[in-house]
């Protein structure tokens, strides 16, 4: 399903996070917020799943505003991980993911023989198979993002919504999420800090600076050495990856950065699909 964000404006505690955003994620795609510290990517990932509203603006997926459909409806829909990860569960691992068949069940009902055979689905999924019967609260923080995700995934979304989801992850298992994101072809729009992650897993990117779109477009347009300066206040050279082509971002780790900042008005969004 396609999800778009038409002139979505967020406001907390009076201040103004994300001001008149407009992206998309098509129907397979997946879609990339990148932007520093503060620039509003989690807080517009949490209009997309309902954990906040937005003060202006509106969310569609598949043309339908998100708004008018119940809990239950969107949560058919759209799963979510976000950043906030509980700790805390006194549940096993398998109880955990087994809590994304909520929305398809009635209160209290029990699991039967296909919830059972999705949950294990996503546990191997995420290479969790063996860890079944554990706590979660006993697991590392890799290991919980791991459930997380396969919870996500037990939920059959159309749309996944992900919000840094390689946090606490070692280089292993960082590789295995994002190819496993690529191997599942459905709409996907995700927040990430690793801009060379970003570059090779999304089909698009929206850059956010200061609650803006700044620019959006495939990575290899996006992702410019002016760009990274204005934006990020790095310098770096663009280059192709060795090994599958894609864009590549060397940073100056000695150097400082001698970017410009963008000036107190809008940088004005640069559509580059």
């Amino acid at each position: 399903m396609r999800i778009a964000v038409e002139d979505l404006s967020v406001t907390l505690s009076g201040r103004t996070v994300v001001a008149g955003v407009h992206l998309v994620a098509k129907e397979g795609e997946i879609a990339g917020l990148v932007g520093p510290n503060g620039s509003g990517k989690s807080s517009l990932l949490r209009t997309v799943y309902r954990h906040l509203r937005p003060s202006a603006g509106r969310v569609l997926l598949a043309g339908r505003e998100l708004a008018g459909m119940s809990p239950a409806q969107s949560a058919r829909h759209i799963a979510a991980l976000p950043q906030e990860r509980g700790g805390d569960f006194e549940l096993t691992v398998r109880e955990v993911v087994a809590m994304g068949r909520t929305p398809y069940k009635r209160a209290f009902a029990a699991d039967d023989a296909e919830d059972h055979r999705i949950v294990a689905g996503a546990l191997e999924r995420v290479g969790m198979t063996d860890e079944g019967d554990r706590r979660f609260a006993q697991l590392s923080g890799g290991e919980r993002q791991r459930v997380l995700l396969a919870r996500a995934l037990a939920q059959q979304p159309d749309v996944l919504v992900l919000d840094e989801p390689t946090n606490h992850l070692d280089v292993r298992h960082q590789v295995e999420l994002l190819a496993l994101l690529r191997e599942q072809r459905r709409t996907t729009l995700v927040a990430l800090h690793d801009l060379n992650a970003a570059a090779s897993v999304c089909d698009r990117l929206h850059v956010l600076h200061r609650g803006t779109l700044v620019a959006s477009g495939a990575p290899r347009d996006v992702l410019t050495a002016d760009l990274l300066a204005e934006v990020f206040g790095v310098r770096a050279a663009v280059v192709e990856h060795p090994l599958t082509g894609d864009p590549l971002i060397a940073f100056d780790h000695r150097t400082p950065a001698s970017a410009r900042s963008l000036p107190d008005g809008l940088m004005e969004p640069q559509e580059v699909s």
